[in-house]
């Protein structure tokens, strides 16, 4: 994952306040190919140059933990022609990139309804976590075939059922055994969310993780972003004030 060196943006920040898990929409692959006239595999192969500057960049800076939105329950509703281009594509990256995540110290993990992917994709997947199991500078999340709603689902099912099955007190459910059951057990909050491509919502994306992350939203598409923005967004997350709900003292 070797690209630019860290801009000189990177000098602003303080250590003391950097975000421990950054958690991103990587929007607007397609739009940027269609500007050029281009198909939207095209955009979405530049996006993942995209993807290895940020991971690159946390690295760098010390972020310990990324989460990028790759593929969510719905694009599955996309055509055939573009699910099949983007599972190639995510197969290829994988690929390429399991050495530089060993050379690096970066450890995958991925999150989602993963058996609905290819079972040549799957098994990419468990042997780039397999090979990266015990790498402790970045911890590198990627959702696929990922929702919110459906993994709060799939929570509420196996607690359902511990219950029934006499493992569980209905008043043993409180909010950290909630997180456990979600598909982040070990992973801390996301601190901050940011969405690329001008686009202000959501999108199903990690509901219940992101109840106190701040949010930035930026209307450069995913293609086009860089390391000089993302230490430019670092900056203002570490001007703001995460109160909790709290209230300063007076």
């Amino acid at each position: 994952m070797s690209s630019k060196s860290i801009p000189r943006d990177v000098a602003l920040l303080d250590p003391a306040k950097l975000p421990q898990h950054v958690a991103m929409i990587m929007d607007g692959n397609g739009r940027w190919a269609k500007k050029r006239l281009l198909n939207r595999i095209q955009g979405h192969e530049k996006g993942a140059d995209t993807v290895r500057a940020v991971v690159e960049a946390c690295r760098e800076i010390g972020i310990p933990y990324l989460t990028l939105f790759a593929f969510s329950t719905e694009n599955w509703q996309r055509p055939q022609r573009e699910v099949d281009a983007l599972m190639t594509l995510l197969k290829k990256f994988l690929e390429d990139e399991r050495e530089e995540l060993q050379k690096n110290g970066i450890r995958l993990t991925v999150i989602g309804e993963t058996t609905r992917l290819p079972q040549n994709v799957r098994q990419s997947i468990d042997e780039v976590v397999a090979a990266t199991a015990v790498n402790d500078k970045l911890r590198l999340i990627l959702a696929l075939s990922y929702g919110g709603r459906a993994e709060i689902v799939r929570m509420a099912r196996e607690l359902a059922t511990a219950v029934a099955d006499g493992q569980l007190r209905p008043d043993q459910i409180d909010h950290d055994r909630v997180a456990r059951s979600l598909y982040t057990p070990d992973i801390p909050d996301p601190d901050i969310l940011v969405r690329t491509s001008g686009e202000m919502r959501i999108s199903n994306f990690l509901l219940w993780q992101i109840a106190y992350a701040e949010l930035y939203f930026t209307p450069t598409l995913w293609p086009d972003f860089g390391k000089e923005e993302f230490c430019q967004i670092l900056h203002d997350y570490q001007q703001r004030d995460r109160r909790y709900g709290k209230v300063d003292p007076v």
